[in-house]
């Protein structure tokens, strides 16, 4: 079942072509790696995916019900997020902001919600810590849960490992894994760590302002381009 259709999309940024003609589709249940060279325009895609940033060209085609707001969102840490005075609890309940509409407060299933992915991705003895005060590790899985409690269907991640060791960084992936093979929730992410796009991944597109490969990533490593690139090891990002 297709989620987004992308046709002929170009960006611009800074009055400078960011991305051109872009074509690939993203389905329910895919775990679609976006890899390419600093300033390949990969964070300007999740942008453009997410709605923050109109395309110059082409469009993004949300299909089968899916709705720009249903999508969940972990972005590239930051020092603004790192030290944003509020508990865990209060961030990971904050995921489902988009469920209240018209009402002014935080139902039981709102608050439902939030304890069941800060269980899910083992942080409730965190709970009532301050963000502040966490290791990275611990940030991106309450960024994580937070993410979570905002989608059901799609889930896009702009390199969630930055800054974090191995150890920290394997846990990490392996937790998204097994969310996207457990409940069947879409993966998108932004990543440099080619080890970890050949293992968990079913798809990859790689971009250097253009489109160099979409496909499955058997079809990438048997490609000219993944071959270049799995040998040559990480890029730098």
């Amino acid at each position: 079942m297709n989620l987004i259709n992308v046709e002929n999309l170009s960006f611009t940024y800074d009055g400078k072509l960011a991305l051109e003609d872009l074509n690939f589709n993203i389905e329910l249940g895919d775990y679609l790696c976006i890899v390419g060279e600093n300033g390949a325009g990969k964070s300007t895609l999740i942008k453009g995916l997410l709605n923050l940033k109109q395309a110059t060209k082409g469009k993004i085609t949300m299909e089968n019900g899916l709705k720009p707001f249903e999508i969940g969102y972990l972005p590239q840490q930051t020092q603004v997020q790192n030290d944003f005075p509020a508990t865990v609890y209060e961030i990971v309940l904050s995921g489902c902001l988009n469920k209240l509409k018209w009402k002014p407060f935080y139902t039981k299933n709102e608050k439902a919600l939030a304890n069941e992915k800060m269980e899910k991705l083992g942080i409730t003895e965190l709970k009532k810590r301050c963000f502040s005060e966490l290791s990275g590790g611990q940030k991106q899985r309450v960024l994580l849960a937070r993410a979570l409690c905002a989608t059901i269907k799609i889930l896009l991640l702009d390199e969630p490992s930055a800054g974090l060791d191995p150890v920290v960084t394997e846990s990490l992936y392996s937790l998204i894994n097994e969310i996207n093979k457990e409940q069947n929730l879409t993966i998108v992410m932004v990543s440099h760590d080619i080890e970890s796009v050949i293992k968990y991944s079913n798809k990859v597109l790689h971009l250097q302002n253009k489109q160099l490969f979409f496909g499955s990533t058997k079809e990438y490593l048997e490609s000219e381009i993944g071959k270049k690139y799995s040998i040559g090891g990480k890029e730098n990002d």
